[in-house]
């Protein structure tokens, strides 16, 4: 990722997100564990994390990110998994890898990832700038951090607020409420 530019640099100051810092390995079970799976979004979304930061699902606030370790998602392929952390309003994860499975659900149902080898360099509490443009990530002391590139494709299923959004936008129906600017 390249140096911001000025206008980079303006949109970074003006929102900003707080991190939730999470290590490596967080698979699935951990983000929409087994015993509420029986139950919808809401009730999995209480349990979200619960194994390994119990005060997440409570105190995560709609705009907040995640950054982990390496391997993020990784486990079975539900896809309950993302969407709970888009129901809790997570703006974005960034980490340095994520399952495959993972990667493609957390799209699918609109939630940004940021492959970021630097992600590590974060720290719990930072308030950091999300930049939808490149996309990329703006560290607490406004210097950018070099991420893979996400395909425009993909940014646009986020910005649509997932892949059904995005085809009920192109069949010309309106598109659910959770649908977000990125």
């Amino acid at each position: 990722m390249s140096a911001p530019n000025t206008t980079h640099t303006t949109e970074a100051t003006h929102a900003t997100h707080r991190v939730w810092r999470l290590g490596a390995d967080i698979d699935t079970d951990l983000l929409a564990p087994g015993h509420a799976m029986k139950h919808g979004i809401d009730i999995i979304a209480r349990h979200c994390l619960e194994a390994v930061r119990p005060d997440f699902a409570a105190g995560v606030q709609r705009g907040d990110v995640i950054v982990a370790g390496p391997n993020f998602g990784i486990g079975s392929s539900r896809e309950q998994a993302a969407a709970v952390l888009v129901h809790l309003g997570v703006s974005a994860v960034i980490a340095p890898s994520y399952s495959g499975l993972y990667f493609r659900n957390a799209f699918n149902v609109g939630l940004l990832l940021l492959t970021c080898a630097q992600a590590e360099t974060l720290a719990e509490g930072d308030r950091i700038a999300l930049d939808a443009t490149l996309p990329g990530v703006i560290g607490p002391d406004g210097r950018p951090l070099a991420c893979e590139p996400v395909p425009g494709f993909l940014m646009d299923m986020v910005r649509a607020g997932g892949l059904l959004n995005q085809l009920r936008q192109r069949t010309g129906r309106p598109a659910s409420k959770k649908a977000i600017d990125a």
